[in-house]
């Protein structure tokens, strides 16, 4: 990868929903990385974005997952 960069290509509500982004994209080959600024929490319920999780790939990965991201929508 080189001095390439990872970026945000999906930020999802919840750790469910990023784990199923992730699975998916490292289903075609793109590696993925899940970010949170949350700390863990017995609850299963975000507020005002608190649980927001990003999806990130590396730079050059990042319009093919993407666009495969915007297909699974289209599903």
């Amino acid at each position: 990868m080189g001095k390439d960069k990872m970026v945000t290509v999906y930020r999802a509500a919840g750790e469910a929903e990023a784990l199923v982004i992730k699975g998916m994209l490292e289903s075609h080959g793109i590696p993925a990385l899940l970010k949170s600024h949350a700390s863990p929490s017995v609850h299963m319920f975000t507020i005002d974005g608190m649980g927001e999780v990003r999806v990130m790939v590396w730079q050059e990965m990042a319009e093919k997952a993407r666009d495969l991201i915007e297909g699974e929508a289209d599903v």
